[in-house]
């Protein structure tokens, strides 16, 4: 049985989301901040439920960078908060966090909040994890101003 077409006054939300385009200004604001500072990483950018969207592997990156780079982006929008607060956690005794499955406790994996809402995220890994996340907020200020 069909509850048939949901009218303009029904309750159901509006929902961002990421666009291919979004993906390309924020990757390429990424990379800029990669190159200005002659940085090789890993950018991984992915949606709402940690999904990938866009990723790029800059010259001369590790290849543990790819996964480390996924699992950030993927940690910081299932978790809709930046991994450096789960890192901080674990370093200041909740060691228990750990259990989680699926998570990386590892700062440089920030989420993309449009009106309150996580729409995504963006990981990166290569350099220091200060540095990732700087990569990571100047391509998320790229999109958003």
């Amino acid at each position: 049985m069909s509850a048939g077409p949901i009218s303009p006054g029904s309750h159901m939300k509006t929902k961002h989301y990421l666009t291919a385009e979004d993906c390309k200004k924020i990757l390429a604001a990424c990379e800029a901040e990669a190159a200005r500072h002659n940085w090789a990483v890993c950018i991984a950018i992915v949606d709402d439920g940690g999904h990938l969207l866009t990723f790029q592997r800059l010259d001369g990156t590790p290849p543990a960078s790819i996964a480390i780079s996924q699992g950030k982006a993927t940690s910081a929008a299932i978790r809709r908060r930046a991994t450096k607060q789960d890192e901080d956690m674990v370093n200041n005794g909740r060691v228990s966090a750990l259990s989680m499955p699926n998570i990386t406790f590892l700062e440089g994996g920030v989420p993309i909040v449009v009106e309150g809402e996580t729409v995504g995220a963006v990981g990166v890994s290569g350099v220091k994890s200060i540095e990732d996340a700087q990569i990571a907020q100047a391509g998320i200020q790229a999109l958003l101003g």
